[in-house]
């Protein structure tokens, strides 16, 4: 069930709302305040709502929040040049404006978790089960706004109590450790595990709302953060195991990234966010908390980022060369081109004359003369995941927050994937490492991986790291997370393979050649994304107007290019080698 209708009231947060009094002594219901509000579970729902449509706002997933780490990932670069060019390039300002838009949403949802949470109770022995479930979801809200925020600011200020900020010393919070807040994510996922119930009950569960698997999933993937493999492994196995809920992989690929109640909540998918489809949006562009109207499009503008600009998109992100060949090295067991390619890059290929909907860019049948670029100037492989490029739903792009698509946060593929991480981490290549990865890969129907062609535990790591991951998962969220929690920014070899996955070629034409980075010096037209990296710059810095109205807030490592290497190898943290695995 998709969550249409939001509370406006409280997207903005408790502390902004007005008291009311008059002469009959009646309460407004338009114009409550926090001490009027929130004690009883419908009111506390309305909590629940607004937190969750602050998750599908301009700066958490309806565009920036989401593309910013695409862009800070190997697999896709900005090939507008414009836009997403200093998160590309890894060396955002301080004074930039759209730097900080995460940080304010994400902010603003823990505000609206905080506040429902302070009227729930500690002990949830006492909480009816509609209680129960009203805070399991602003646990694993509060938890996932959290994982976004240090992932991308690396010591934001922790806040969990709703009574203190709202106090004015509260509100001028200080820095936590990266630590500090991992542990609090840690926390919540954990807790939101015991009281959320699983998508198996139906209904709302199985549809739009965060479940026990969810936040089981995310659970894992913040103990990942640091290298916790022996306590995310049960976890995992915990999931394929049916424990929270009934998962599995759809048989098409493509289905995971179609609108439409056949495709969308499917049993894939672990955690999504929920946008209107195509011919059931209003008119409003809801860009930020300022613009939320009841009129609201309540779609994302994660096409409109991608489409090529030949079809109405602003042709902003591409898909890297190195993403492309390394899907063109491997065919399927019938001698085909990996299906996963289709709905990953929008490039002609005579492979696809009979697949699917065919070489189609919106309504409009490619043929092999066609050369799709994303940007007039720049060229580029268009991304055709979560856009309806592949479909042929309309004729162009309808640009703004106009994407029906849900985007699909945490899908089934990825507990297989990590579960088989975890894996080798604990206990190096093993065959059941190798059978969850084979699971993955026979839906692509790509031949079995072997164990006797892994005799350790670094080319297994490779093998995941650089081929499945990103062949599964290319030119999603969470491929920039994955590289600081792999430490590649923290070691030569992966930095230098960071910078010959980056080279893209500036130029309309020969957009599907392979580049080479040792030729970016002598050639105009090549770059790599890399090649401006600064060590701290993997975060995004804390932009000085923040600290210019906090003064007790500060920069992190991207406000003063800290290397955070010492912090990783601290910690007993190693980096993988380099693995040529052709060998």
């Amino acid at each position: 069930m998709k969550l249409y209708k939001y509370s406006l009231a409280l997207i903005l947060g408790f502390s902004t709302l007005f008291s009311c009094s008059d002469e009959l002594d009646l309460l407004n219901p338009n114009q409550q305040t926090s001490s009027t509000f929130g004690f009883n579970p419908d009111d506390l729902e309305e909590s629940v709502i607004a937190a969750y449509n602050h998750i599908r706002m301009e700066g958490s997933y309806a565009r920036v929040g989401y593309t910013i780490d695409v862009c800070r990932g190997d697999e896709a670069w900005n090939s507008s040049q414009v836009w997403y060019m200093p998160f590309d390039d890894l060396n955002a300002e301080v004074t930039s404006d759209i730097t900080w838009w995460p940080w304010r949403e994400w902010y603003y949802t823990i505000n609206v978790c905080n506040f429902a949470l302070s009227r729930c109770g500690e002990d949830n022995t006492q909480l009816s089960d509609k209680m129960k479930r009203i805070k399991g979801q602003v646990l694993f809200l509060r938890g996932l706004s959290y994982y976004n925020l240090v992932g991308y600011y690396q010591n934001p200020p922790l806040i969990t109590d709703y009574a203190s900020y709202s106090t004015l010393e509260g509100l001028y919070g200080g820095n936590s450790t990266y630590d500090a807040v991992l542990d609090q994510v840690e926390k919540d996922f954990k807790e939101a595990m015991g009281l959320l119930p699983s998508r198996d009950e139906g209904g709302e569960w199985a549809g739009g709302r965060a479940t026990c698997g969810a936040a089981a999933g995310y659970y894992a993937r913040a103990l990942m953060m640091r290298h916790k493999y022996s306590d995310a492994l049960p976890v995992l196995k915990d999931i394929i195991s049916k424990k929270y809920g009934t998962y599995s992989l759809m048989k098409n690929y493509g289905d995971n990234f179609r609108e439409g109640s056949a495709y969308e909540n499917n049993a894939e998918s672990l955690f999504e966010v929920q946008y209107l489809d195509y011919g059931a949006q209003g008119t409003d562009d809801e860009w930020t908390p300022v613009n939320t109207s009841p009129n609201a499009t309540q779609g994302s503008a994660i096409e409109s980022n991608f489409a090529p600009g030949n079809y109405g998109g602003w042709a902003d992100i591409s898909a890297s060369p190195w993403l492309y060949h390394l899907f063109k090295e491997e065919r399927t067991t019938k001698g085909t081109l990996d299906p996963r390619l289709y709905w990953t890059i929008g490039t002609y290929e005579p492979d696809w004359a009979d697949f699917e909907y065919g070489n189609v860019a919106y309504t409009q049948t490619l043929t092999a003369t066609d050369n799709i670029v994303t940007n007039n100037t720049y060229g580029g492989l268009p991304i055709a995941k979560f856009t309806n490029l592949r479909t042929g739903l309309y004729s162009t792009v309808v640009t703004g927050l106009r994407d029906g698509i849900n985007l699909r946060l945490m899908r089934y593929s990825d507990v297989l994937l990590r579960a088989a991480e975890c894996e080798n981490e604990v206990n190096g290549p093993t065959q059941q490492a190798i059978d969850w990865i084979n699971e993955v890969r026979g839906r692509a129907n790509l031949a079995d991986l072997e164990l006797k062609d892994f005799g350790n535990a670094d080319k297994l790591f490779e093998q995941i790291a650089n081929v499945e991951r990103p062949k599964e998962f290319g030119c999603e969220f969470g491929r920039g997370f994955d590289l600081i929690r792999w430490g590649f920014f923290y070691n030569n070899s992966r930095l230098q393979q960071l910078k010959e996955h980056g080279t893209v070629r500036l130029s309309k034409e020969g957009i599907k050649n392979p580049v080479s980075y040792s030729n970016v010096a002598n050639d105009s037209e090549l770059k790599s994304t890399y090649d401006t990296y600064l060590p701290g710059h993997e975060f995004l810095p804390i932009v000085q107007q923040l600290m210019n109205n906090n003064p007790n807030l500060r920069g992190n490592s991207a406000n003063y290019s800290t290397d955070n290497s010492s912090y990783f190898s601290g910690n007993g943290w190693t980096v993988r080698p380099v693995v040529d695995l052709s060998r």
